[in-house]
């Protein structure tokens, strides 16, 4: 278990995972870097989102877009009027702090979607100090979250870096619904980076500056939203749901995708619930008792949004952490991309013969929290084996499995574990080592997630056998060499 984030970083640095950006120049509060074994989880993590989510229809494609945006866009969804977060800031020294997070952090019970004024109140009555000086805070104040850019040289025009993704899809919509055949639903994914000025970026990639989101953006008739095709197939799939009504004794409950339907919430949004469930559940095996579905309540949530649910994992030392989460966005994006851009994003409903302008279902996901999320649920201190074990699952961990030559200064058994190695590495994400001895390549094995290590010895030269080492249980098993690809294909897939 990680006994506190210090530690925890200070691993995944070691290690290769992530680490903070510019370190050698002291670094930059908010942005990191991800290592050699990091990126390869990240990659990893983003293609199973690939495989999962734009396979829920035929319709649903990917795109990739511009990082910085035209002003105009900003207008349109309201990012420069509302993307605020509140600050308080000490009265003595240059600390600051999102005010309600200091709430939260203080009090264990939330405080989002407070105003200013509220928020100022309950630093007052909770008698809230600054931590560095102890003085009292000033009142609450509020700033834009936006990083503003100029575009050219010489020229007043401004753009921003995007602080969501989501606006791309929605100024890409018009053109790709006329060229994929004006068909609904439309799902235009996306996995890119965005940007926040953070007021204080914390907790290693759970909040910065610059991070990246996976997400779907799903363009439907709004008057089709309590039907889907396929609902049947997931109507008594449980779900680990938290509404609103369940906070007084925050509790989990299970609650199925029918009952939902019955409680109001709509079988077009629900049916998508499920679906962000079994990606965290099945795809990326997160144990049910650390996943959970939170509802908003309308304090809470965006005001464009009529139902949000937020993704939350169970983490050490951070508890519930939100992951993402499933928005219906209504109409508000791409009307108020119409209203400023004066383009018609109305379309033809052929059953009726009326015009409507799409709503839109979000499903948005951090990558980098995502990943936190993986490596800390995986990450296991094995007293018994004296060092850390990464237990990722196959299609996750940065090396599936780890060709070792039992010494390194015999020829035939070095060609020979180089032999194996050359006909596994174009199959699977491979590793190969012969530096130090076999139990200490174990050791750094474990800890970087390796599911499989195969070791050859001196019995390999006259038997053509090899060892595989199993990472969570440490049992090992011969296999002859000519067996070793479908042996490992079969692992894969357990």
């Amino acid at each position: 278990m990680v006994v506190t984030t210090k530690e925890f970083a200070s691993f995944l640095k070691k290690k290769g995972f992530i680490y903070q950006s510019s370190e050698i120049y002291g670094g930059l509060a908010g942005l990191y870097d991800y290592g050699h074994l990091g990126t390869k989880v990240k990659r990893n993590f983003e293609d199973v989102w690939r495989k999962f989510f734009l396979t829920l229809n035929e319709n649903y494609y990917e795109i990739d877009a511009a990082q910085i945006m035209h002003e105009n866009v900003f207008e349109a969804s309201g990012h420069l009027a509302n993307f605020v977060d509140p600050v308080a800031k000490c009265s003595k020294c240059d600390f600051t702090e999102r005010a309600d997070h200091l709430i939260e952090d203080a009090t264990k019970k939330r405080a989002e979607g407070l105003s200013p004024e509220q928020l100022t109140d309950i630093i007052k009555k909770n008698k809230l100090t600054c931590p560095q000086c102890k003085s009292t805070f000033q009142p609450v104040t509020i700033i834009n979250m936006m990083f503003p850019v100029h575009a050219g040289v010489g020229t007043t025009h401004r753009a921003f870096l995007r602080p969501e993704t989501a606006q791309s899809p929605y100024v890409n919509f018009k053109l790709q619904y006329e060229i994929l055949r004006k068909k609904l639903p439309l799902g235009l994914g996306m996995i890119g980076k965005a940007f926040r000025n953070e007021i204080s970026p914390r907790n290693l990639t759970l909040r910065q500056r610059e991070f990246t989101q996976a997400e779907l953006q799903i363009f439907f008739n709004p008057h089709k939203i309590n039907e889907h095709s396929d609902f049947d197939s997931v109507k008594n799939y449980k779900l680990q749901t938290l509404l609103v009504t369940d906070r007084k004794k925050n509790k989990i409950v299970e609650r199925t995708a029918a009952e939902l339907v019955k409680l109001k919430l709509p079988t077009f949004y629900v049916y998508h619930l499920v679906k962000m469930q079994q990606f965290y559940l099945d795809e990326l095996k997160i144990p049910h008792k650390k996943f959970r579905l939170y509802q908003l309540d309308d304090k809470e949530k965006a005001f464009y949004n009529k139902y949000h649910f937020d993704i939350e994992i169970d983490l050490t030392e951070h508890g519930f952490t939100e992951m993402g989460g499933l928005h219906y966005r209504t109409d508000h994006d791409l009307s108020g991309h119409q209203k400023v851009s004066k383009e018609k994003m109305e379309v033809l409903d052929e059953e009726s013969g009326k015009k409507f302008i799409p709503h839109v279902l979000e499903l948005s996901l951090g990558v980098d929290r995502s990943v936190y999320a993986l490596l800390d649920v995986a990450y296991t201190d094995d007293k018994k084996r004296g060092n850390v074990v990464l237990q990722l699952q196959s299609k996750l961990t940065p090396f599936f499995c780890a060709v070792f030559p039992l010494v390194k200064n015999k020829e035939n058994v070095v060609k020979k574990a180089r032999d194996v190695y050359d006909s596994l590495k174009t199959c699977y994400s491979c590793l190969y080592d012969q530096a130090s001895s076999v139990g200490r390549r174990y050791a750094r094995a474990d800890e970087m997630g390796v599911k499989y290590c195969i070791t050859i010895d001196f019995d390999s030269l006259e038997d053509d056998s090899v060892t595989i080492r199993d990472r969570d249980t440490t049992k090992q098993e011969r296999i002859k060499i000519s067996e070793l690809k479908d042996k490992l294909f079969t692992l894969y897939f357990k």
